[in-house]
């Protein structure tokens, strides 16, 4: 069969590309044509746009994009005109697929939903659109099936978070990070996560970086985003005694004391992998102003949500600066908070865990497609 993938985000890229082999594996002659990164594409298949490209976050940074969204999403209509696929995949990034699902629905094709939207955060009215325009639902979050049933009488399929399988993998491989970069053993790492967008990196990474003067027992190394150039971090670094890394988040994080996390899926990430962790975030004053009217939700990061309380502490806006991020690191690393955290994460571990999520997934997505042949 024909597919056509939409992620727009780094994150999505990972899912989606598992997800591709796992269809592979199903239907051997499943042909991909998909907006996406990397990932997808050493899958195989088309790769119409780079998710790069599609990377505006925040209420004011999407309005002044706007004019480019708005081209995107004709470009992509027509896009899947012309390929004609069997099924939409559509990977989060809800804001744009949403757009892409109702047109899609109109046009006759099959609309697959993998990692819903966060309506149960913000935008609750979008119930509607996903009643009418999808025709599956695929929930990565344990508490999101129950949460459709109940509130929406909407039947979404519980999967297991793809994060669990993918670290899982990921802490079985050798570890020669600490080899490859040449590392004193003996030092432990820090591990600082500034976003995956330049917009959110922009506003994350100073106050990141003048913490490091202040711990100089540590080694912090730095995450770069995929699909962002080594040389434009160059602009934050200049004499810091930071090391750099791209592609290697997983092999930072297996071998990081503590972290410091700008908030998303890096945070679930960071807990997978039991570093204990602070979550920060800053955007601009007007985004956040309208998100804090919006969003009625106890918390920001993953972790506190499905956990249903505080594990790990979130500074936002005003709150993040450089005493507050000295005030959590010393408690992550040398308080009985360290122990608590890692005890949360194993309760964590087993709420997350389903086993072959993006193999669970393509097979029910193939069988209901076959169904409906």
């Amino acid at each position: 069969m024909k597919y056509y993938i939409i992620a727009g985000e780094a994150s999505g890229d990972l899912h989606a590309s598992n997800l591709m082999k796992a269809l592979k594996v199903k239907d051997p002659e499943a042909v991909f044509r998909f907006w996406g990164g990397d990932k997808m594409q050493a899958v195989g298949g088309a790769l119409v746009k780079h998710y790069r490209e599609l990377a505006f976050m925040g209420f004011w940074e999407v309005f002044i994009n706007l004019l480019t969204i708005l081209k995107n999403i004709t470009f992509c209509k027509k896009d899947i005109l012309q390929f004609n696929p069997d099924a939409v995949i559509y990977v989060d990034y809800p804001g744009f697929n949403l757009r892409i699902a109702a047109w899609a629905k109109k046009q006759g094709f099959k609309n697959l939903y993998y990692i819903s939207p966060q309506i149960w955060a913000w935008k609750e009215n979008r119930i509607s659109k996903i009643r009418r325009d999808l025709d599956a639902l695929y929930v990565i979050l344990p508490f999101e099936e129950t949460y459709y049933k109940e509130k929406h009488n909407y039947i979404a399929q519980f999967v297991g978070n793809p994060l669990v399988d993918v670290i899982q993998d990921s802490l079985l491989t050798k570890n020669t990070f600490r080899k490859d970069q040449n590392l004193n053993s003996e030092i432990p790492i820090i591990a600082l996560l500034p976003g995956s967008r330049k917009q959110e990196i922009i506003k994350m990474m100073p106050t990141f970086l003048e913490v490091i003067n202040r711990f100089p027992q540590y080694k912090f190394i730095i995450a770069a985003a995929p699909g962002i150039d080594f040389d434009w971090y160059q602009q934050f670094l200049k004499d810091q005694p930071v090391l750099l890394v791209q592609d290697q988040t997983y092999a930072l994080l297996k071998n990081s004391f503590a972290a410091i996390v700008t908030s998303g899926t890096a945070t679930l990430e960071t807990a997978l992998f039991s570093v204990p962790q602070m979550v920060c975030y800053r955007s601009s004053f007007l985004s956040f102003q309208i998100a804090k009217r919006i969003i009625t939700l106890p918390f920001i990061s993953l972790v506190n949500l499905i956990m249903d309380k505080e594990v790990v502490s979130e500074i936002l806006q005003n709150d993040f600066t450089v005493k507050r991020i000295e005030q959590e690191l010393k408690l992550i690393t040398e308080s009985k908070k360290r122990t608590q955290l890692l005890e949360d994460y194993k309760l964590l571990h087993q709420k997350l865990s389903a086993g072959g999520t993006s193999t669970k997934t393509a097979v029910a997505m193939f069988e209901f497609l076959q169904k409906k042949q």
